[in-house]
């Protein structure tokens, strides 16, 4: 595989803006450090001394939070059930939280608060003050970042010191950690109670401090459709598809990219290919498998160029199937955001031959279900 060919503004800044393991309490951290023997590489030292005592802040702001507003976000009630958007990496999903949090009777939860969900309701007001340690653009591609762009909430279990698969973004080099917590099937009663109370808890937080629907991204989640209805049974999925010959190196490069800014040793990248090619067989086993379990009016499907060619088009359609309100309401939000990006470009890939037959043979099935192995062809003739 080639490198991408990227319009990207990323700057040195990667090099040393703050590695996402600065929101964790000191529970978190060191459970962290411990289980991985503190194999940090020489170079991340400053980090582990730094975010040792960061973490006993968090730690004491989350006791404050919970003081001050533990008994009145406990009494909130979730009026309006959450909306998830699923989908594989790289598939469009940052896009599509984007595009739908712009509708103000909707919210998504930001960097901010994903990252410090302990103490976000104490200390939100403040985060501007910590905006020079994170990247202006995601160092994966060319899209936006900051503290107040709409975040996935997988990292609210990291903060906490609860388990998640992407915990194997700080010892890359280590074997994966916490599978188990991908799908949730093979947890204990007792694991998957403590998962459900922590994203229940998390929707209440957002929604007692907005009183509107709370939109959530997070492709960890197309795994665990059966849970969430667990937790919201009228809860709303929106289900984001896109090219799997693009799908496979955009990820390749996500996950390196990933490493080499949160990384807390210097990464190899080995078995790095075979686990995004089994990954996404099983990701899609399991959004077929929940898509059974939801009611068709709450769950909804789009490729992601039908949204990049006809936007409006597109999310019209989804409003009106998911009943997400008046679409004109909307409209002219949505309109000044494409405006405002419409020289966004996205990162362009070359897959080698090798590399474009193991794509078909792996995930033919998911190419063929969306008409990719057309579009495919097409685009190779024209190239």
């Amino acid at each position: 595989m080639k490198a991408p060919r990227s319009t990207s503004r990323l700057s040195r800044w990667h090099e040393w803006a703050a590695p996402v393991w600065i929101g964790c309490n000191f529970s978190a951290w060191s459970r962290l450090l411990i289980r991985n023997r503190f194999a940090v590489h020489w170079s991340r030292w400053h980090y582990a001394v730094l975010y040792t005592f960061v973490s006993v802040i968090n730690s004491v702001l989350g006791l404050l939070q919970r003081i001050v507003f533990g008994r009145r976000v406990a009494k909130t009630t979730i009026a309006d059930p959450p909306i998830f958007i699923i989908g594989h990496w790289r598939t469009g999903t940052t896009l599509l939280h984007e595009l739908l949090v712009l509708d103000d009777r909707y919210i998504g939860p930001t960097g901010y608060q994903c990252i410090a969900p302990q103490h976000f309701l104490l200390t939100e007001r403040l985060a501007p003050l910590t905006g020079f340690m994170v990247s202006k653009h995601r160092a994966m591609d060319n899209m936006d970042l900051s503290l107040h762009h709409p975040q996935e909430d997988e990292f609210v279990w990291i903060m906490q010191g609860q388990p998640s698969p992407y915990l194997t973004l700080a010892f890359p080099n280590r074997p994966p950690q916490h599978q188990r917590y991908l799908d949730l099937e093979q947890l204990t009663s007792r694991e998957l109670e403590a998962w459900k109370r922590t994203l229940f808890r998390f929707v209440q937080q957002l929604y007692f401090r907005r009183r509107k629907a709370v939109i959530l991204k997070n492709p960890n989640h197309s795994f665990r459709i059966k849970v969430l209805l667990d937790i919201f049974p009228q809860a709303k999925f929106i289900h984001i598809v896109r090219d799997p010959y693009v799908v496979y190196p955009s990820s390749i490069h996500l996950l390196k990219s990933l490493s080499r800014v949160h990384s807390l040793q210097r990464p190899t990248f080995e078995g790095l290919d075979e686990r995004v090619l089994a990954t996404y067989v099983d990701l899609y086993r399991k959004v077929d498998e929940g898509r059974e379990l939801v009611d068709p009016s709450r769950f909804y499907e789009l490729r992601y160029e039908d949204l990049i060619s006809d936007p409006e088009g597109q999310l019209r359609r989804l409003y009106e199937h998911l009943g997400l309100g008046d679409f004109e309401q909307y409209l002219p939000r949505l309109r000044q955001y494409l405006t405002d990006h419409m020289d966004y470009q996205t990162n362009a890939y070359e897959l080698t031959a090798e590399e474009r037959a193991i794509v078909t043979q792996r995930w033919g099935n998911v190419v063929d279900r969306y008409g990719y192995r057309r579009v495919s062809a097409a685009s190779r003739r024209s190239s």
